[in-house]
């Protein structure tokens, strides 16, 4: 599956150990993150997602040393208008599909590692679900505590950004890449006002170019930002965007839209290069169709062939399906 805006930015970003660390350790309790070693987070091959969450879901696997033990790191992105209800047991049917990778590659294991599952979010309204498992199980509150010792427990954590205000994300203690990509997740919805904030946020923009392989993390921050307005039309949001980011940004900028523009151009060639080899393959379909029911019923009424002419391909499919068999015209081209 072709990867949205969204989860390109997020991977190429987070999928960086520096940059997800330091993420992290905003996101968990402080007493948590202490025990958890960050230099030695590593970032694990494969994705869990269901394929029908896919264009709403990102999300990246560490490993990590806690303590003395191993430690599974589960980092989930929601990047969606609405808070999904059943994020818990989605959380626990990934949870799953991770052990069994582990004891796939470990079959002589008896202990299992430990999964940290974190949530970043950013909706219109904000997380409206809950964060338990528990709380998902229809049971009686007098019967919760007798049943706790024999159903799931776990909560995840969840970093909800939607209400987050651009101070607050400025001042997280994070990269300023970090910073800078969730403060686009969270204006996201709304690509004009972003750019229209993003001239306040230059200095971030600034030291995230100072940083090793910063020029290259901001083309793919503009590549974002003009993807997510509209990546057929880049100079919709062109000026604007040139003007909020600086004259540094320039360069790289005008880049991206051409590329985008060559990219638009080529993706509308294919496809109309697929509509008209489709329209190809229907009217040969047709004129074949035409021939079938002339050899049986002979000459056609010309609104007949013209209703032939103008039939769409299941149309095509079920009359061609009934021409040998049905016993007149009418029921060869009935519609059904």
């Amino acid at each position: 599956m072709t990867p949205t805006p969204h989860d390109a930015l997020f991977k190429s970003t987070f999928g960086q150990p520096e940059h997800a660390a330091a993420a992290l350790r905003q996101a968990l309790p402080a007493a948590l993150a202490a025990r958890i070693d960050f230099a030695s987070l590593a970032l694990q091959p494969g994705s869990f997602i269901d394929d029908a969450l896919a264009a709403s879901h990102s999300d990246l696997l560490f490993t990590a040393r806690l303590e003395r033990a191993s430690l599974f790191v589960y980092v989930l992105f929601e990047h969606q208008s609405t808070t999904h209800p059943l994020m818990a047991f989605r959380l626990l049917t990934y949870m799953v599909r991770i052990w069994q990778g582990y004891l796939e590659r470990h079959p002589r294991a008896t202990l299992l590692p430990a999964i940290l599952p974190v949530v970043l979010h950013h909706s219109e309204g904000g997380w409206s679900a809950a964060v338990s498992f528990q709380d998902l199980l229809e049971v009686p509150p007098e019967t919760r505590t007798l049943m706790a010792e024999y159903v799931p427990q776990f909560r995840f954590v969840l970093d909800d950004i939607s209400q987050e205000t651009d101070e607050a994300l400025r001042a997280r203690a994070m990269t300023a890449l970090g910073r800078l990509v969730l403060w686009c997740f969270r204006h996201a919805r709304d690509p004009e006002d972003l750019v229209e904030r993003l001239s306040a946020w230059r200095d971030v923009v600034q030291e995230v170019r100072r940083a090793p392989d910063g020029g290259a993390a901001l083309v793919r921050v503009w590549r974002y930002i003009l993807s997510i307005a509209d990546p057929r039309e880049p100079d919709k949001l062109l000026p604007r965007l040139l003007v909020a980011a600086g004259p540094d940004a320039e360069e790289e900028i005008v880049t991206i839209a051409d590329y985008l523009r060559e990219e638009g151009r080529l993706a509308g060639e294919r496809e109309g290069r697929l509509a008209g080899e489709r329209e190809g393959r229907l009217e040969g379909q047709r004129s074949t169709l035409l021939k079938q029911l002339r050899l049986r019923f002979g000459e056609l009424p010309q609104p007949i062939e013209a209703r032939i002419r103008a039939a769409d391909a299941v149309q095509i499919e079920g009359w061609t399906e009934r021409v040998l068999t049905a016993p007149t015209l009418d029921d060869a081209l009935a519609e059904r």
